[in-house]
């Protein structure tokens, strides 16, 4: 009987366990629900329907989308436009991704101090951030509108030649690039600097006073400290990049002959203004691809040599 009695009394507490640890995760569960339905629909969804779509041949006016497996992706790669926006995009990244993290970490470190100017400083490099990106293509467009933009007067000025920077093939995605880098330096230099502020100053004084210079002490101790922030900029950034398409339908609707056609333009031409959805869905999944790409190598690779505190 004793036997039976000690049994029943170390089984109660393991399934009175049980019960807490049900209602747990029942009740993380359901918060976290609201949060599950809405990726479901608005991510994992449109996702899957744009794989399946971008097998199939639909267009405006049909009944229902045909498929035909791989046609779309096949015609694409048979396509000169194509590799030229895929060209284009590549090159744009290149022209703004590194560029405005670099900016942004000076930003950072320019505006990391006590002084009394500091928060002017920081909402004056933070403010174009908050500016819609249609008003500042618009802004820009007058900077380099031909003869009469800013650009042009001030070429005037120093005894040069007007150049319309925007009709130019080899000048109309530099041009961009460098409104895209004004714009998206300020939204960089908040992680920076949230990142700067985490890093313990003892380790900094300590550096300064064995005898480290200040390129020492930014090289040998605040980067390395800033490999989470860096890796999470580097990642949104990448994904920021290839999500414009506003500041190329005010600025150049891809003119020059396309040249600066990037790929989210070119999808949304093909989508909304072809009217041809397995194309542009076609698209949508290259792109997707491509940002896994990207991101998920440098990810794994980057993740293993950072340090977190």
């Amino acid at each position: 009987m004793r036997k039976g009695m000690a049994i029943s009394t170390l089984q109660k507490p393991s399934q009175e366990a049980k019960r807490k640890a049900l209602r747990k995760n029942v009740l993380g569960w359901s918060l976290m629900a609201p949060a599950l339905v809405f990726m479901l629909l608005f991510t994992v969804y449109p996702v899957i329907r744009s794989f399946y779509l971008g097998m199939t041949d639909y267009s405006l006016g049909m009944e229902a989308p045909v498929f035909i497996g791989f046609h779309n992706y096949m015609k694409l790669a048979g396509t000169a436009l194509f590799w030229k926006v895929v060209r284009n995009t590549l090159y744009f990244a290149l022209l703004t991704v590194f560029p405005s993290m670099a900016l942004g970490l000076g930003l950072a470190l320019l505006v990391n101090r006590s002084t009394k100017t500091v928060g002017f400083l920081r909402v004056g490099y933070f403010y174009p951030v908050v500016m819609p990106m249609i008003a500042a293509a618009s802004i820009w467009s007058f900077i380099y509108m031909s003869n009469n933009g800013l650009w042009d007067q001030f070429l005037r000025s120093i005894g040069g030649q007007p150049m319309d920077v925007l009709s130019s093939k080899t000048t109309v995605l530099p041009a961009m690039a460098i409104m895209y880098v004004w714009k998206e330096a300020g939204y960089l230099m908040v992680f920076f600097l949230s990142g700067i502020q985490s890093i313990s100053p003892e380790l900094m004084e300590a550096a300064k006073l064995d005898g480290a210079s200040h390129g020492q002490v930014f090289h040998r101790i605040m980067l390395p400290l800033l490999g989470p922030t860096t890796l999470f900029v580097t990642s949104i950034e990448f994904t920021n990049c290839f999500k414009l398409v506003d500041h190329v339908m005010i600025m150049t609707e891809g003119a020059p002959n396309n040249y600066s056609t990037l790929l989210l333009y070119y999808i949304y031409q093909q989508g909304f203004t072809n009217f041809n959805y397995g194309i542009s869905n076609a698209l949508t999944v290259i792109m997707l691809l491509f940002l896994l790409a990207v991101s998920l190598p440098r990810f794994f690779s980057q993740d293993r040599k950072i340090y977190y505190s």
